[in-house]
């Protein structure tokens, strides 16, 4: 019989909506206030047995059905998205369960869209806590760690109200996006809409509440998921990282299987790293990964679990990558097999033009190019490390050579050798703000080229010679006009009655020159090969000839004339 192991389970959302005050709030710790500006910086994992979810939720538990056979929740807490792209295997994300968590009073924003995102694309089941409401005007918070709907019957009918528009605000964006939800207590079927459960990271009101849909989905929908086969170990690295006295260590979240001390370790990335296990450190329940302090030897684990591990040669490991442990040296050839499938089918297609992408790990690396797929931006080439000067050198040769560079900062010498190049290097740790910076740089250009195309060509303009107003009729002839319609630049041609007849040579206004003139300005213009009583009389009308080439290039630029110079295109 198998076991059935712990979920794991990803926050997603907003910076600063809370998502690790809302873990801390669940360990009892206080790692958000550690942390600066009061958001996560690192990647951790914490592990809740399920004796604190039964002590937290109380006769809560009792709704589910058939009870609860999970041993608990392994939860990857993470600065964003970095954990949930990080953490995949073959078929898609490792995380069973998320949490998608929402400030009831901000409702979406960019990142809870860019989340959103990638639970869409790795199908990942998730449940929304919409957090903050403890800041409903007149909120009263009778007793801390309440159930939602013990607290619920104390507030008054305004803070109800209010709460209730502002859920019901994000119950429609995300209906909006595809995704019927509604407060939890009005599921009925978890299949079909998203449960929203209003929390306080700050007072733990409905945070039972929230623990016990994450138990109970997990129990009733995951199950088969969850089953564990014995023996070798199958995880993932979640961080690489210097550790007092042992050197390069790794935190790897393991999701199946088990692993123990002096087993075989393979490790997947650009090459396959076969060593042994030295040590295995384990984080006492309820602490982070990273808080070395608390960490004590194991001779084994089984999934699930966050496991910090001590092994030779591990220079050169990436975040992202598989992991497999194996006790039969046997067994040591198929499982680099298998690592090396698994990175092979990380799906890096890439196209014969677009730009080159950098990023700190496989998962990252995968999830961009989905995203820049769905915009339409081609990627030329995808590789996991930071932007080299081969890299530039590689790009700028290009008709439009850009690099993209998530998650690892680009170095101050190949930043300025990239400026050098005419190489444009975009750089950032959250995927949104890439695609906008992106997106804003190229609507700009857009904007550029357009004023250089429009520059380059005649605009159309049609102008009346004022009787009385010939200052010189010829070498050159000096005259006053009116603008009709357009607008007249020097060194445009004019036309009468189609034959051209001259060329303005200047434009002047009140004894100085102008670079234009538009409708209803009058003014003097010159011209070196016209002659006033011969090509032109007073009175006259004239008209800018405009090429072929003119023609097309207004054609295209059209929402950028002005609607007297459409009218005049329309009439010639």
């Amino acid at each position: 019989m198998k076991d059935i192991r712990s979920p794991i389970l990803v926050a997603l959302g907003h910076v600063d909506h809370g998502k690790t005050s809302l873990l801390d709030r669940v360990r009892g710790t206080a790692v958000a206030k550690t942390e600066p500006g009061l958001i996560t910086q690192y990647i951790s994992a914490s592990y809740i047995p399920i004796q604190v979810i039964r002590g937290m939720c109380g006769s809560l538990m009792d709704t589910i059905k058939g009870g609860v056979e999970i041993p608990g929740l392994l939860w990857i807490d993470s600065p964003g998205h970095e954990a949930f792209t990080t953490l995949r295997k073959r078929g898609g994300a490792i995380a069973d369960l998320a949490v998608l968590v929402i400030d009831v009073n901000e409702g979406f924003q960019p990142q809870t869209d860019e989340s959103l995102n990638f639970l869409k694309q790795f199908r990942t089941p998730f449940v929304v806590a919409a957090t903050k409401i403890d800041r409903m005007l007149g909120w009263n918070t009778s007793q801390k760690n309440a159930c939602f709907f013990d607290s619920w019957k104390n507030q008054t009918d305004r803070a109800q109200e209010e709460l209730d528009t502002k859920l019901y605000r994000v119950i429609g964006q995300l209906g909006e996006r595809g995704f019927p939800s509604d407060r939890y207590d009005r599921v009925d079927d978890y299949t079909k809409k998203i449960a929203v459960v209003p929390v306080s990271n700050v007072t733990g009101e409905g945070i039972p509440d929230l623990l016990m849909i994450l138990a109970g989905v997990a129990q009733r929908f995951l199950k088969k998921r969850l089953e564990t086969t014995p023996g070798e170990g199958k995880g993932t690295v979640l961080e690489v990282k210097d550790f007092k006295g042992l050197g390069n260590t790794i935190d790897v979240i393991l999701y199946d299987g088990g692993i123990r001390k002096g087993d075989n370790l393979i490790i997947g990335g650009e090459k396959t790293v076969k060593t042994k296990v030295k040590a295995l450190l384990e984080p006492e329940p309820l602490k982070e990964l990273r808080m070395e302090k608390s960490f004590r030897p194991i001779d084994s684990v089984s999934a699930a679990a966050g496991i910090k591990i001590s092994a030779p040669d591990l220079d050169g490991v990436i975040a992202g990558s598989p992991v497999r442990a194996v006790s039969n040296d046997k067994d040591i050839e198929r499982a680099v097999r298998e690592v090396e499938t698994e990175v092979s089918e990380v799906e890096i297609k890439t196209d014969k033009e677009g730009l080159l992408l950098k990023a700190d790990t496989l998962g990252s690396l995968e999830a961009l190019i989905k995203t820049m797929r769905g915009r339409g931006i081609m990627v030329r080439k995808a590789q996991v490390g930071t932007v080299t000067k081969s890299d530039v050198s590689e790009i700028r040769t290009l008709e439009e050579p850009l690099i993209f560079s998530f998650g690892l900062k680009v170095p101050e010498e190949i930043a300025s050798f990239a400026k050098d190049n005419n190489v444009m290097i975009f750089s950032s740790d959250i995927i949104y703000s890439l695609i906008e910076d992106y997106e804003k740089w190229s609507s700009e250009k857009k904007l550029r080229e357009e004023e250089r195309l429009l520059a380059s060509v005649s605009r159309p303009a049609r102008i009346r010679v004022l009787p009385g107003y010939v200052f010189r009729q010829n070498k050159p002839a000096v005259f006053g006009i009116e603008v009709q319609k357009g607008i007249l630049k020097p060194g445009v041609k004019l036309t009468k009655k189609g034959k051209i007849v001259g060329e303005v040579k200047e434009l002047q206004k009140e004894g100085d020159n102008v670079p234009e003139a538009e409708a209803g300005e009058r003014l003097a213009i010159s011209s070196p090969d016209m002659s006033v009583g011969k090509d032109i009389e007073e009175g006259d009308e004239l008209e800018v000839f405009l090429t072929n080439h003119d023609r097309e290039i207004l054609g295209k630029l059209k929402h950028k004339l002005r609607g007297d110079e459409k009218e005049l295109l329309e009439e010639v």
